[in-house]
């Protein structure tokens, strides 16, 4: 039993961890310089900006990581995407830009996902006031109810967080899929070998949130655990 638990336990952190893994090696395998390329990703970001008319959008480099942010309209990338002239760099700011898109024509999956974070960063804060007020209410009231019942209210907070990983997922999958890759395509960015290349860093791009999901779903479980 204990080897049965040990490999369970195994299983899902490889779960957890492996897509974070394989996102990390797919980016810095494709950020080598490239010579033969005529600009930076932030340049590619501000020509795709301009050429799809995204008239507001600005674009900027961040601490914070490669991102799109709906509310002050901005394209965000890395240092090392903002500044760097290789595959992973382009096809970050061109996945980015397909964000800016979505928003730019009032595409609902963008929109939901904006509404559910906006109403996880409140589910969040209100989840640890009842597991901080959990015990101390158990304790004042003299009976372990009170403080499932309070702990069980915690976790449903926290799943919001976990659905907005989900609906997180196709909004990922198009801005890769949908928006980037023919734009990169089709504007003959790249050749035919980088865009096999780029498709990877497009998918690793969208797998981020994966391993957000199955770690969100994996601090979930720990707490069910903890009622049981």
């Amino acid at each position: 039993m204990a080897i049965l638990g040990l490999l369970g336990v195994l299983l899902v952190l490889a779960l957890v961890y492996a897509p974070q893994f394989w996102v990390g090696h797919t980016m810095r395998r494709h950020s080598e310089e490239r010579a033969d390329f005529p600009g930076t990703g932030g340049e590619m970001a501000q020509h795709l900006v301009e050429r799809f008319g995204l008239d507001g959008v600005r674009v900027e480099m961040t601490d914070k990581g490669d991102h799109y942010d709906p509310e002050s309209r901005t394209v965000r990338l890395s240092e090392a995407n903002h500044r760097g002239s290789n595959l992973t760099a382009v096809a970050v700011a061109a996945h980015e830009v397909g964000h800016a898109l979505q928003h730019h024509r009032g595409e609902r999956g963008l929109k939901l996902r904006q509404s559910l974070v906006t109403f996880a960063m409140q589910t969040d804060r209100i989840a640890s006031v009842f597991f901080i007020a959990a015990p101390v209410l158990a304790v004042l009231l003299r009976t372990p109810a009170a403080m499932f019942g309070m702990a069980l209210i915690g976790i449903g907070l926290l799943g919001v967080r976990v659905l907005v990983h989900l609906v997180t997922l196709p909004v990922e999958y198009d801005a890769s899929f949908n928006k980037a890759l023919p734009i990169l395509r089709e504007g003959n960015y790249l050749s035919n070998d980088d865009l096999a290349s780029a498709r990877s860093v497009l998918k690793a791009a969208a797998l981020t949130y994966v391993a957000a999901a199955l770690t969100s779903l994996l601090n979930l479980a720990r707490w069910i655990r903890v009622l049981r």
